[in-house]
């Protein structure tokens, strides 16, 4: 499973925490990749310290805004070089989504821009509740070929959705959140699958969260390489 990428999410404004989650994540078994969201990013030593990381890390932005504030968001990231992965919300659009990858593009060749579609925490009542007239499944799709055809590198979906997006488009990156290990609660999560489950389905990477870091995160770790490699 060394080649299957899994993304540790490093959900916390915590420094020391958020040393001691990459530090004991690390292991011989598995392909793990830090993820930093908005909590981090947004904290007082957060942006300051990716600025001297030195591993590859995917910044959990999703970008949302006119073309031109998206254009200026990425620019400003271009100090950080180990910046390998960065979001952006498919809901922004084609232009800007476009935009956001060509800037992507001049700032670092290695990026990838991964369009995000709907969250793994929304189901088909909570799009009708914002006024959606179509389901996850279908709103899915329409997203993913807005992110195809942007340019944009890959696309954030739930492990449920994957195996219907990579049949359409087979070379995209397929990245899921919403991972939990057999056991573990769904908490805020509404469409949510193991990470065996999830890399049957096609996914190029998974994102997991507490089933990582919340108790014994060096056991929580064996325990997720026993259940990919068994």
């Amino acid at each position: 499973m060394k080649n299957k990428i899994v993304f540790v999410a490093c959900d916390t404004s915590n420094l020391q925490k958020i040393k001691k989650i990459i530090t004991q994540t690390k292991t011989n078994k598995l392909k793990i990749i830090p993820k930093f969201g908005l909590q981090f990013f947004y904290s007082k030593h957060g942006r300051k310290f990716l600025e001297k990381f030195k591993d590859n890390f995917w910044l959990d932005l999703k970008i949302n805004d006119i073309p031109q504030t998206a254009f200026s968001a990425i620019h400003s990231l271009k100090d950080l070089k180990k910046c390998k992965y960065i979001t952006v919300h498919a809901n922004g659009g084609l232009e800007m989504l476009k935009t956001v990858k060509k800037e992507a593009n001049k700032i670092n060749r290695n990026i990838k821009i991964l369009g995000v579609t709907i969250l793994t925490s929304l189901n088909n009542k909570s799009l009708k509740e914002i006024g959606h007239t179509k389901n996850v499944k279908q709103l899915v799709l329409r997203q993913a070929a807005l992110i195809k055809k942007s340019g944009c590198d890959g696309i954030v979906c739930s492990a449920q959705e994957a195996l219907m997006v990579r049949k359409k488009y087979k070379n995209l990156l397929i990245i899921t959140p919403g991972i939990r290990l057999p056991g573990d609660s769904s908490n805020d999560q509404m469409r949510i699958m193991t990470p065996k489950q999830a890399f049957k389905n096609k996914v190029s990477g998974i994102v997991i969260g507490r089933s990582l870091t919340k108790g014994n995160i060096k056991n929580n770790t064996k325990k997720l390489a026993y259940h990919l490699n068994k």
